[in-house]
């Protein structure tokens, strides 16, 4: 099965610094419903854990839509000061979806 033209997924934490998580969570809520709205993004959620990390995941049609994603100010304002508003490197991976997308339809069963 080729992956050529497969969905690129982004996903992994991160750890806000004690005192800007309130401003990084808000912050990248404030990015949900807009990148849901991009071109190119397939999925798009938001995360919080127990212990305060935010787990993002993404899915992009193609590495030049995540790569455009990446230019939209607000997020590039974030990226571009990370060690601000984190305690450390986001801990982050890339994927190419080797299974189907969109998910094909359950079987449903008549009786």
């Amino acid at each position: 099965m080729s992956t050529r033209n497969a969905p690129l997924a982004l996903y992994g934490y991160l750890t806000p610094r004690p005192e800007r998580a309130a401003e990084v969570r808000a912050l990248l809520a404030s990015l949900v419903e807009p990148t849901r709205a991009e071109e190119g993004n397939l999925e798009y959620h938001l995360h919080e854990q127990e212990d305060g990390r935010l787990f993002l995941y993404e899915v992009w049609r193609s590495k030049a839509d995540l790569d455009l994603h990446h230019q939209y100010p607000p997020l590039r304002e974030f990226l571009d000061h990370i060690p601000d508003y984190l305690a450390g490197p986001p801990d982050g991976s890339f994927g190419t979806m080797i299974s189907p997308y969109p998910a094909a339809p359950a079987a449903t069963s008549e009786k």
